[in-house]
């Protein structure tokens, strides 16, 4: 693999290390919010079960997908996935960022009561292990439609994907379990004060979703945009561009908050549930 090959996987892998920190951390949250109604004994337990399950439905889910990414029909429906979760989770955070602060704390409350009359432990795995599907899917789909369109890299074919693109996206989607587990704190910490990176994970994760779309539209087997336009140097420039400016734009726009100015400190209720 020459140098310029290699510099090209490695940004991809970068993007996708920082798309998963971020993806990450956001499903780590969710976790142990599903498990903190457990006793302490066996959340860690729980939680456990979880981060295995992560892996196996993680790799599973690459593997799977590896042998129909090239159907352009999975890959409309992809992309539609892609597009539909980035739109669903930024419009429900709008909606969110305006209701009154008494009608967030009914729904706190509720949400209080709920957590009271959820199952036993092997209810609330069953629970989790679903959810892991879910964040399994959005972290492959969103890692395949972004090292797809990467050129072969020479190494043999694992399922039905290059060698290489396929250890990009394995990589991508281990090192998202990684942090998960043990720097999952830290990205909740930078969504807490910079709530703005939220919206633009998702934003960027709909910007994947156009960008397998084009790959879509320029299959051979429709061929309503050029092949070559999906894999020429202009739209990979282009592509990138946008993706650094939305993050740039999330970042910048944010309003910075600190813990103190919280009712509910998510990164000290995280540390909580993992044992920290």
């Amino acid at each position: 693999m020459d140098l310029g090959l290699l510099l090209e996987y490695g940004w991809v892998l970068l993007v996708l290390v920082g798309l998963e920190g971020l993806l990450a951390a956001d499903n780590a949250l969710v976790l142990a919010i599903m498990v903190k109604h457990l006793p302490e004994e066996t959340r860690k337990k729980a939680l456990f079960y979880g981060l295995f399950g992560a892996f196996i439905f993680r790799f599973g889910s690459l593997f799977v997908i590896s042998f129909l990414v090239d159907i352009w029909q999975v890959q409309a429906i992809g992309a539609i996935y892609l597009l539909f979760i980035a739109a669903n989770h930024i419009i429900r955070k709008i909606i969110a960022s305006k209701k009154p602060v008494t009608e967030e704390a009914a729904e706190s409350g509720a949400k209080e009561d709920a957590d009271k009359k959820k199952g036993g432990f092997w209810l609330t795995v069953f629970k989790v292990e679903l959810a892991d599907i879910a964040f399994a899917v959005d972290s492959i789909l969103a890692a395949v439609a972004l090292a797809v369109a990467l050129p072969p890299s020479g190494l043999p074919a694992i399922g039905g994907l290059d060698g290489g693109v396929f250890l990009v996206i394995f990589a991508g989607g281990f090192i998202g379990l990684v942090i998960m587990r043990f720097a999952a704190s830290f990205f909740v910490k930078l969504l807490h004060s910079r709530p703005g990176l939220e919206v633009a994970a998702f934003v960027i994760v709909g910007w994947v979703g156009v960008k397998l779309s084009v790959i879509t539209l320029a299959h051979p087997s429709l061929g309503i945009l050029s092949e070559d336009f999906a894999h020429s140097t202009l739209w990979k420039a282009t592509f990138y561009i946008v993706l650094v400016l939305i993050a740039a734009i999330g970042w910048f726009m944010s309003k910075h908050t600190t813990e103190e100015n919280k009712g509910v400190n998510p990164v000290r209720e995280l540390d909580k549930q993992l044992g920290k």
